[in-house]
């Protein structure tokens, strides 16, 4: 099966590189930078560089570009795909992207499924990629109402075989929403910590709450805008539900109220230790 992989940077490298290393399928490679195309090739992270005249023989095409870039490569493509090929985004926010994606694959005969690699670093580009990078993670898969359930069976066995351990099904509208707070609302707060003058003080008084509250602030900031803006509503009540309990924070902090204070950072220990066993089951 041809499999190719549109834009080759974090995600979409550690895919070329994961799917090379563990399935049988030839690997195309897409992207705009020429020295990636020959790096990736070099590397044999892909068998071959995907050109547009490749893509009616593609079988499966992963689209791992910014939402824009995907939205608009999805639009200008979508006429050459293959008919009955499936198409994969991996877009931090589906809403939009499904919605193009759907759509198009309606007009020209071709599957599409939003997809969501919940995996990352800190670094970004095809150097930071790796085979490995999907190891124990989730992936999301969106399917649209009308999706064949055997391309659903095949994208899950494909993912799982990246090295992802689990394959999370949902709507667009549900991802966008819990998105908001497990992943977008952590980027903000992470950026927003970072603003304290006291942070260029923090050598010899910081340790590994620091480390993880300031992780994420190294974030590629054109993708992330697009993100947060494509989720902005979702996401500003996530940032007005958090603001509110800073203030019931801050207050019982101000006015020096203990047992007010104790009950609040209690129950957030007995919520951490719930979710928790939620999670494990």
């Amino acid at each position: 099966m041809n499999v190719a992989v549109i834009g080759l940077g974090l995600i979409g490298g550690s895919i070329a590189k994961a799917a090379k290393q563990n399935t049988e399928h030839r690997i195309l490679g897409m992207d705009i930078n020429e020295s990636v195309r020959l790096k990736a090739k070099l590397l044999e992270a892909i068998d071959e560089v995907c050109t547009a005249d490749d893509l009616p023989n593609c079988d499966m095409l992963i689209l791992a570009l910014h939402p824009r870039a995907a939205e608009e490569w999805l639009q200008q493509s979508a006429a050459s795909l293959k008919e009955g090929a499936l198409v994969v985004d991996c877009c931090g926010t589906k809403r939009r992207i499904c919605q193009i994606g759907f759509a198009l694959a309606e007009k020209y005969h071709f599957q599409f499924i939003g997809g969501h690699p919940m995996a990352g670093i800190e670094r970004s580009g095809f150097e930071a990629s790796s085979g490995k990078l999907f190891s124990k993670a989730s992936m999301i898969l969106t399917p649209g109402q009308h999706c064949d359930i055997r391309q659903l069976e095949f994208a899950k066995r494909f993912f799982l075989s990246l090295g992802f351990a689990r394959i999370t099904l949902s709507t667009p509208e549900e991802h966008d929403r819990i998105i908001a707070y497990t992943s977008q609302l952590a980027h903000v707060v992470s950026s927003s910590y970072m603003k304290s003058t006291t942070a260029f003080s923090h050598a010899g008084f910081s340790a590994g709450s620091f480390r993880d509250m300031t992780r994420v602030a190294q974030l590629h900031e054109g993708m992330w805008t697009e993100l947060f803006l494509e989720n902005r509503e979702f996401l500003a009540q996530e940032i007005e539900d958090l603001i509110k309990q800073l203030q019931r924070y801050r207050d019982a902090i101000t006015n020096q109220q203990e047992d007010d204070l104790r009950a609040l950072l209690k129950e957030g220990r007995e919520l951490k230790h719930k979710i928790d066993e939620l999670s494990n089951k």
